[in-house]
């Protein structure tokens, strides 16, 4: 795999040479050391994608160099190397963390095709990992079907690059955990995350709060102050609810992102940031393009990587395990260990629409953790904590004074949106789901407004 930084030991020029040239022609950088003392200073200035150690060393041995920087928690893989291969010696290495065994004279094919593996299998084992970091520490972004899990695909492939990010998703939906979870898997990892909420600041703060000030640039600013943009160099900052951001602040954050630069409120000095954006929004930003109160030359720049979280009503095989996930979390922080939930209470919550969200859906099951009496949470537990009971009438499927062709259509509008959105936009999956012509359902879709992602040109711009 290119680009792949390797160290090979071994006690014979020749075979450093011909490992090394075979090696850089793959497009690998290649360090060689013909020792243990030399290969363990190699080791400590610096890291390598893969290790190949010869088994038998002047100085020492490779079995004994693996065990050495295993002990010191480096888990970087290693291929051994020997001409006088026997089973105890490759059971030894196995057992001491070796991902491979070559047997000496070294056939090239052989060793491209071990080393190829090797780092494919190790980078595969590492996203994983760092994905269930990522998305493991809150339950938010728990789930098994689709649109989960081709969310968790696409932020793992975001958070490579450092290219601009735009999610985008109902209230509750998990924007935030999104952001946070593409910074944990990104190069900036080790570097600051911060966070503003641009709704929840007066516009006449939000400049300070993302650029700074210095001392006397405004009443009451007594001394210098680094902003958001500033303190999170070489991290990420996310920008919360940024289809609230007033016009004027637009223009100015749109100069940043162009020059990667700011300038404190009251001061003169240019500072150069290296800092990666993440913004998130409920709004449709287009429909706010088009009725100017957003510029679109923002969007185009924020919106370099979109995602989209699904709504939890577009992924309700999602309910259960979220459910009993919140549970074992809220019944831990309410000292009610052991509680459970039935099959007929998570049917009651599958059924349930959730307007909030995974947001709701953790808030529910904590209330239901709290209010009954039992340590068995069952059906009409949770009928009694949802809204109305939780009855389709309840969550205004009628309203009084409205036709009954507007309700209808409502309901239709509804159950089509979801359907695109679980189908991630595909009109032909969609309407075989619903045993529909597809003729029929891209005649009716634009008929109820709505686009082939599933989202309708009456969305709930505050929704």
């Amino acid at each position: 795999m290119p680009h792949a930084h390797l160290l090979v030991v071994d006690d014979e020029p020749s075979i450093l040479t011909t490992l090394q040239k075979a090696l850089t022609l793959e497009g690998y950088s290649v360090d060689v050391a013909g020792g243990v003392r030399i290969a363990d200073e190699k080791l400590k200035k610096r890291s390598y994608d893969l290790c190949l150690f010869d088994v038998q060393l002047p100085d020492g041995d490779g079995l004994s160099l693996l065990a050495q920087i295993r002990a010191a928690k480096n888990e970087v893989p290693v291929i051994m190397m020997s001409g006088h291969a026997t089973i105890d010696t490759a059971v030894k290495a196995t057992r001491l963390g070796a991902l491979n065994f070559l047997e000496k004279p070294i056939n090239t094919d052989a060793l491209l095709i071990a080393v190829e593996t090797t780092l494919r299998l190790q980078r595969a084992e590492t996203e994983a990992r760092e994905l269930r970091v990522a998305t493991g520490a809150t339950g938010e972004l728990v789930g098994e079907s689709g649109p989960i899990k081709k969310l968790v695909e696409q932020i793992a492939r975001a958070a490579k690059s450092s290219a601009s990010v735009l999610v985008t998703g109902e209230r509750g939906t998990g924007k935030e955990l999104v952001a946070r979870a593409i910074h944990q898997l990104s190069p900036r990892a080790k570097g600051p995350l911060e966070k503003l909420n641009c709704a929840a600041l007066p516009s006449e703060l939000i400049e300070s709060e993302l650029f700074g000030h210095e001392a006397g640039a405004f009443t009451g600013a007594t001394k210098q102050r680094r902003g958001k943009f500033e303190r999170a160099s070489g991290g990420t900052l996310f920008l919360d609810e940024v289809g609230d951001m007033p016009l004027p602040m637009q223009a100015k954050l749109l100069r940043v992102l162009q020059e990667r630069e700011i300038e404190r409120v009251g001061g003169s000095e240019t500072i150069k940031v290296d800092t990666r954006v993440v913004a998130a929004t409920n709004r449709d930003l287009v429909k706010a393009c088009e009725s100017d109160v957003f510029r679109a030359d923002l969007y185009d720049r924020l919106n370099v990587v979109p995602l989209h979280i699904p709504p939890l009503r577009a992924r309700r095989e999602d309910v259960p395990l979220l459910a009993r996930h919140f549970l074992e979390l809220a019944s831990k922080a309410n000292d009610r260990p052991g509680m459970r939930i039935e099959d007929d209470a998570l049917q009651v919550l599958v059924a349930y629409s959730f307007p909030g969200n995974v947001r709701e859906l953790r808030n529910l099951t904590e209330r239901l953790v709290i209010l009954t009496p039992d340590d068995v949470i069952r059906a009409a537990d949770v009928r009694n904590c949802l809204p109305g009971g939780g009855s389709p009438k309840a969550q205004g499927l009628y309203r009084p004074g409205v036709p009954f062709r507007v309700l209808v259509e409502e309901s239709e509008r509804q159950i089509l949106q979801d359907a695109l959105a679980h189908h991630g936009g595909q009109m032909a999956a969609t309407a075989r789901a619903l045993d529909l012509e597809r003729s029929h359902l891209y005649k009716k879709a634009r008929a109820l407004g709505l686009r082939g992602d599933g989202k309708s040109d009456e969305d709930d711009a505050g929704s």
